[in-house]
């Protein structure tokens, strides 16, 4: 059943899918979660993960997911970046046995520094995030810096014909489709080794089902 919300709940909504807070943000983590991790799930199959590689994933939410990221290949390391300190709290909540046993780790960033090293990472991945990077590009360039030689980044979003259509992203959403998303990688040192286009029958956040038509682009350094 679709869900009729005023202006000031659509606004919060979109708050809320930005940087999730409060205990209304556990239950906005859930449905995240929830509604993405079709597109989370491809994105990991697309990234050819080998043993022993170290992982990044930008903008995590309450990272249900990790159990299936880390049986992709064996001895994976995975370290998640949020802007949400709820959602880190959450991650590690859910998580914690991969953090007692040394493979998984949560942190906080301002949303453009990425408080790790140069050629830290063999893979990097982010869903869903991409509507909300205020520096676009000082953030691919810290993406860049923090993969290793011959790594790659998967940056996974919802195609803007898609997503301007829901009626949450009039509130701080940026609305990218390849074209843009294109242009915007060519500012930067990465080389593109793919775009993928796919179509899913989703169950939106208003409380519908609709066709969500998304991209997957795989970079490397």
């Amino acid at each position: 059943m679709k869900l009729e919300l005023s202006e000031k709940e659509l606004e919060e909504l979109a708050n809320q899918l930005s940087c999730p807070s409060g205990g209304h943000g556990r239950d906005v983590a859930k449905l995240m979660n929830e509604t993405n991790i079709n597109m989370t799930l491809s994105t990991v199959n697309d990234m050819g993960l080998s043993d022993g590689q170290s992982i990044l994933e930008l903008g995590h939410g309450n990272a249900e997911h990790l159990s299936n990221v880390l049986k992709q290949a064996k001895n994976l390391t995975y370290c998640g970046l949020d802007i949400s300190p709820l959602m880190k709290e959450e991650a590690e909540r859910i998580n914690s046995r991969f953090i007692s046993g040394k493979v998984a780790s949560f942190h906080l960033y301002d949303g453009t520094n990425i408080p790790f090293g140069a050629a830290s990472f063999d893979r990097i991945f982010t869903v869903n995030t991409i509507y909300f990077w205020e520096q676009p590009l000082a953030l691919l360039n810290e993406l860049y810096r923090v993969l290793k030689p011959n790594g790659q980044c998967h940056i996974t979003f919802a195609q803007k014909r898609f997503v301007e259509q829901l009626p949450f992203a009039k509130y701080k959403f940026e609305l990218y489709d390849n074209n843009t998303v294109l242009k915007l990688i060519q500012q930067t040192s990465f080389r593109l080794i793919d775009i993928i286009d796919k179509t899913e029958l989703v169950k939106s956040k208003t409380g519908e089902f609709v066709d969500r038509e998304y991209a997957i682009v795989s970079l490397k350094k």
